[in-house]
């Protein structure tokens, strides 16, 4: 062969060879969805007009393969995780529960007592109606037991409060497949500032502690950091995420997410979604066309609402607005070990009528703890 036509061959091929290397590193880009599969009772809102609406799917995305390389952290388990970290509830708390443990032991409870009593209650955020019960209770106890010895009222507060925050209710996580070929989906949904993407990288943590496979869909498309702290959480227990380029359509987003699911066969579909304030009505009407071109997919598992705790009462009117739009099964109440006001869990679970199911701690990746009424109610009384 001549050596020069030899030689034009071998650079041929190794030109060939890099270029399938680099294409096989990119990422595949998937189309918005077609107008046929959007929802078109309205606009969307932001991300609409003129924006890149693709969608961005890691290439190894396929049933059974891990994404990422290199050692992955092994998350804590869940299980009696709020009884580990109940130490750090129980500083944070211990205004509530050793105050009124004191008010109650004094020789004589008068009515300025119950005064103070009730004062301690409501500045606990435990809201109007529930203090008016407890207190009612509190002193119809105290008439017939005439108790003073601390460990009796201990005792005594232990049940009362246990009752208020009501271990009755159905605090699972949804998170079983909906049918065959169906993943479970959970949207996370919250304002700016409660922490919710960083919850959604916790909970995806809590969910493969608990042996399950897990996509994340970055679906709040607007915040340029948003997609990239996400899919970073999920790298480091690999597991994968797709998102979309900023701007992107947020409905797609999560559409593509769920169908990526259900095509690699995972157990869960994690979908972080965009920070709003609950007063602006185009951005809530937004999340509620999320949730319904997710269910031409799937139906949701569960929509959990994440609420900072340190904002007390004014988180009440957030959750009433956001369980309006998109029918909140579940809250996640972040920054619990950072507030004196426990009675916030109480509040929130009367106002809405669904359960605190997840409580944030810390900073750490897996402060994130499934809620237990009886460990919390211990942490409130020190």
């Amino acid at each position: 062969m001549d050596p020069v036509l030899l030689v034009i061959l071998v650079a041929a091929v190794v030109v060939l060879v890099g270029v399938g290397l680099v294409t096989s590193r990119q990422r595949r880009r998937l189309p918005r969805l077609d107008s046929a599969d959007q929802d078109t009772s309205g606009g969307i809102g932001r991300g609409t007009s003129g924006r890149d609406g693709q969608v961005l799917l890691p290439d190894d995305l396929e049933p059974g393969l891990p994404v990422g390389t290199g050692a992955l952290d092994v998350p804590d388990p869940t299980a009696g995780r709020l009884q580990r970290l109940r130490g750090r509830l129980a500083r944070s708390q211990s205004t509530l529960g050793l105050g009124l443990v004191a008010l109650l032991s004094r020789p004589t409870v008068d009515a300025a007592t119950w005064d103070e009593v009730e004062e301690t209650l409501l500045v606990s955020d435990l809201g109007v109606a529930p203090t008016a019960q407890l207190v009612e209770r509190l002193r119809a106890r105290a008439r017939t037991d005439g108790v003073v010895d601390p460990a009796a009222v201990r005792g005594m507060l232990r049940e009362e409060l246990l009752a208020l925050v009501d271990p009755s209710l159905d605090r699972t996580l949804h998170t079983a497949r909906a049918a065959e070929g169906q993943p479970a989906v959970v949207l996370v949904v919250g304002v700016n500032g409660t922490g919710k993407t960083t919850t959604t990288g916790k909970l995806a943590r809590v969910l493969v502690a608990d042996g399950q496979s897990v996509l994340l869909g970055a679906a709040d498309t607007f915040r340029a950091a948003a997609a990239e702290q996400l899919q970073t959480w999920g790298e480091r227990v690999g597991v994968p995420t797709v998102r979309g380029a900023e701007g992107a359509d947020p409905a797609s987003v999560a559409f593509q997410a769920v169908q990526a699911g259900v095509d690699t066969g995972v157990d869960v579909v994690l979908v972080d979604t965009a920070g709003r304030l609950h007063t602006k009505t185009g951005l809530m009407d937004e999340l509620g066309k999320v949730k319904r071109v997710i269910e031409k997919l799937a139906p949701l598992s569960e929509v959990l609402l994440v609420l900072d705790a340190t904002t007390g009462q004014n988180g009440l009117t957030q959750a009433r607005v956001f369980a309006e739009a998109v029918d909140v099964t579940g809250i996640v109440l972040t920054k619990l070990d950072g507030t004196a006001k426990g009675g916030i869990v109480v509040a929130v679970q009367r106002e809405l009528g669904v359960p605190v199911k997840l409580v944030g701690l810390g900073e750490g990746a897996d402060d994130l703890a499934p809620f237990d009424a009886e460990a919390f109610v211990d942490a409130l009384l020190g």
